[in-house]
């Protein structure tokens, strides 16, 4: 299987739309959403084409397709309109591989056996070997923070993980 990694969303549509059009030429079998779907949060800008109602419009067709992690910008109100469940820090497996979904704002909880964790948060897309696991952020697909660069990441079925720029320019990578 094929997986869009994306996260910090924060209700733009527009770049939801750049993002499910990746999902779409990529050929992409499901997406993980690493938290901050809908509100933008008091610390951040507006992104481009703020449109919650749009981003819940364009989300919940692809329901069946979602596995998400809750972000410090979710909150309950946005379960009661999306279709697909914001869930808690987990476990999941990419093509047999086990890997632990979370938003990242609680780094110091993820649990000791975790080898692979995929997070968001700091809308800085990274790839880092840490004391403790490999971590992977594919940054924020609308508000970038550091490199500035609006980034997603697939993983491909051989568990390559590519982390991308909205040109499709390849900016890291590395295998699971």
């Amino acid at each position: 299987m094929k997986y869009l990694i994306i996260s910090d969303i924060h209700g733009s549509a527009k770049y939801l739309k750049l993002a499910i059009k990746a999902y779409n030429d990529f050929k992409c079998d499901k997406i993980l959403i690493l938290g901050d779907i809908l509100y933008h949060g008091p610390r951040n800008d507006l992104p481009e084409e703020y449109a919650p109602k749009e981003c819940i419009a364009l989300l919940n067709p692809l329901a069946d397709k979602i596995e998400s992690v809750c972000g410090n910008c979710d909150a309950e109100v946005d379960q009661m309109v999306l279709s697909f469940k914001i869930d808690t820090p987990h476990f999941t497996s990419l093509n047999g591989k086990r890997v632990y979904l979370t938003h990242g704002h609680h780094l110091e909880l993820v649990p000791d056996d975790a080898k692979v964790v995929l997070y968001g948060h700091t809308h800085i897309s990274i790839i880092e070997h840490t004391d403790k696991y490999l971590a992977i952020n594919p940054g924020s697909i609308s508000i970038p923070k550091g490199d500035k660069i609006n980034s997603f990441a697939v993983c491909d079925d051989d568990n390559l993980i590519t982390i991308y720029d909205f040109n499709y320019q390849k900016k890291d990578e590395i295998k699971l």
